[in-house]
């Protein structure tokens, strides 16, 4: 089994359930897409859902994917940056209790939150609070941390902090792993296009990305973009919602469905398939097979609200896997 190293910002959730759009409006967040707010909007979307159904869970897109490795059965570690509170205590506790390594550091600023607003539609916003994540930066970066790792994967929202991103390339480069990075928000592709687009022929190995990012990425259609995508890294993978996702490797394209499950909260649902490819990669599964792993899933993670899913169904999704029953 390949080791995993995941480097991301390290956010606690809040999932809140919306009984409308109008806090979206308020805060001028563009549905489905990743907003990063100061302090002031911060508290002025706490006071909005003060009467909002909400839970607290550990989130992060990179944590997310880390700890869906190691509940599979892989070997992961995490690497990000929380503050000396609660919120960043429950954090490393639940990287640990996933079976994952954390690898975090601390900061005497508050922890990261990553307000996560559900709409009726159950579409899902992130109006996202960096704390002490955005302190993380390139100096923290070092050979020693990623010794003895295959693989890095990296949550496309780092990609606003270039001089961090270009400096775990160069680690991975250097100690020979693979790169695998989740596009994550179409509007965090736009702003950063042209150090993506050159950091993804450069470096990159693996690339998820769903439809909207795609299209941002390549300005085309799915279908379209997968082709583009596939000339500059070895796999390409673009999720597609309920049509499932495409994946294409050389001149190979497998067009995988979706596991059948009732969508209560889709939070998470990339981050998870991101996590079961990658477990099968690691694991030295064929591409196929990696991909139903990451279907697999995917499907389960939004049959809850929240990311966290509970023991009795992870020992199902090790058996299906065991069985290949995707």
């Amino acid at each position: 089994m390949k080791k995993i190293i995941c480097l991301g910002n390290a956010l606690t959730d809040e999932l809140i359930l919306l009984e409308s759009d109008q806090l979206l409006n308020l805060l001028g967040l563009p549905k489905g897409g990743m907003q990063i707010i100061d302090s002031g909007q911060y508290l002025t979307a706490k006071k909005f859902i003060g009467k909002c159904r909400k839970k607290l869970v550990p989130g992060g897109s990179a944590s997310n994917t880390c700890r869906g490795i190691a509940c599979a059965g892989g070997d992961a570690s995490f690497v990000g940056m929380v503050g000396n509170d609660d919120i960043g205590e429950l954090f490393e506790s639940e990287i640990r209790a996933s079976g994952a390594t954390p690898l975090l550091l601390h900061s005497d600023t508050p922890s990261g939150t990553a307000l996560t607003l559900i709409s009726p539609d159950s579409e899902r916003t992130f109006a996202t609070f960096l704390g002490a994540a955005l302190e993380l930066s390139a100096q923290h970066l070092t050979e020693e941390l990623f010794e003895g790792y295959d693989i890095l994967h990296i949550e496309g929202y780092m990609l606003q902090n270039h001089d961090l991103v270009s400096k775990a390339l160069a680690i991975a480069a250097a100690n020979s792993m693979s790169v695998s990075m989740d596009l994550a928000s179409y509007n965090i592709v736009e702003e950063n296009l042209d150090f993506l687009k050159h950091i993804v022929k450069e470096n990159v190995d693996i690339l998820f990305a769903n439809e909207e990012e795609a299209k941002a990425f390549t300005g085309k259609s799915p279908r379209e973009a997968l082709d583009e995508i596939a000339r500059l890294c070895q796999i390409a993978i673009v999720k597609v919602g309920k049509q499932g996702s495409f994946v294409k490797s050389g001149d190979q394209i497998w067009e995988i469905g979706i596991s059948e499950h009732k969508t209560v909260d889709s939070t998470g649902a990339g981050d998870f398939y991101a996590a079961g490819f990658l477990y099968g990669f690691a694991a030295g599964y064929d591409i196929e097979t990696a991909a139903n792993i990451g279907k697999l899933l995917s499907g389960n993670i939004v049959s809850v609200v929240g990311v966290k899913l509970p023991e009795k169904q992870w020992a199902k999704i090790h058996k299906d896997i065991a069985n290949r029953n995707f």
